[in-house]
């Protein structure tokens, strides 16, 4: 089982569907890796040797932010709103949708579990 970017990579699949499974990766990009290091769109990531899986990691370290070098930036770039105290930073901070979504009904994704209001039924 090949290891890049701290991820276990499955190995039945292919190399541009397996490198999707790594945080930051999505179809662009795992093309993008595939052809950078020279390697055929119908390879398995069991047919790999080991210095294509190495060009592949180090391809991946040098030129993508990927799995926690990521999650940081996101979780400091939404702290910094949240210090700003703008509208976007004030909606994170309650939990509430952030992108203009309707909240009188639906988001329930973001609000969590409907919570009864105590005495509303007549």
């Amino acid at each position: 089982m090949a290891r890049i970017a701290g991820v276990n990579i499955p190995t039945n699949k292919r190399v541009v569907i397996a490198l999707q499974y790594i945080h930051g990766i999505g179809g662009q990009k795992a093309q993008e890796i595939c052809e950078k290091v020279n390697i055929p769109a119908e390879r398995r990531v069991a047919q790999l040797s080991d210095a294509e899986v190495l060009q592949i990691r180090e391809t991946i370290d040098r030129d993508y932010l990927v799995e926690g070098d990521l999650r940081r930036e996101n979780s400091i770039n939404i702290k910094r709103l949240m210090d700003l105290g703008c509208y976007r930073g004030l909606r994170h901070r309650r939990q509430l949708p952030v992108r203009g979504q309707r909240t009188h009904t639906n988001a329930r994704t973001r609000k969590g579990k409907a919570k009864p209001i105590a005495g509303k039924k007549k």
